[in-house]
């Protein structure tokens, strides 16, 4: 019997979210099994490891990724972890995209509240 849950994320770039996990300081596996209760095992396309064996698996779709784990064993704060990446990943795909369209990124800050204030601007 299988005790994995996924949830749906508002990702759709995979090379971001797998920077974005790195740089908070995970290692990532690509392509990889996701382990869980009862040594169950279930693909994804980025996998990040847990010493206790339940696993934290990336995968995707339709356009967006979806963060599967047995959350039971996982023993992680679901919301924290996906706020944490969420915003994160958030902050790259918007200074990535202002750059694409030619803006230079003046000013970013990050406020007591944990707001991202970023500043683009670009001559015309």
């Amino acid at each position: 019997m299988s005790h994995f849950t996924t949830i749906k994320i508002q990702m759709k770039d995979g090379q971001l979210l797998k920077e974005v996990l790195e740089e908070l300081g995970y290692q990532v596996e690509y392509n990889a099994r996701v382990r869980g209760y009862q040594n169950n095992t279930t693909a994804a396309e980025y996998v990040i490891r847990q010493a206790n064996g339940y696993d934290l698996g990336f995968r995707r779709n339709g356009e967006n990724y979806e963060l599967v784990a047995d959350f039971w064993g996982a023993k992680i704060k679901k919301e924290e972890f996906i706020n944490q990446i969420a915003q994160s990943y958030a902050r790259k795909n918007l200074l990535a995209t202002a750059r694409l369209q030619g803006f230079d990124i003046e000013e970013e800050e990050t406020l007591t509240d944990g707001t991202v204030r970023v500043v683009v601007g670009r001559w015309v």
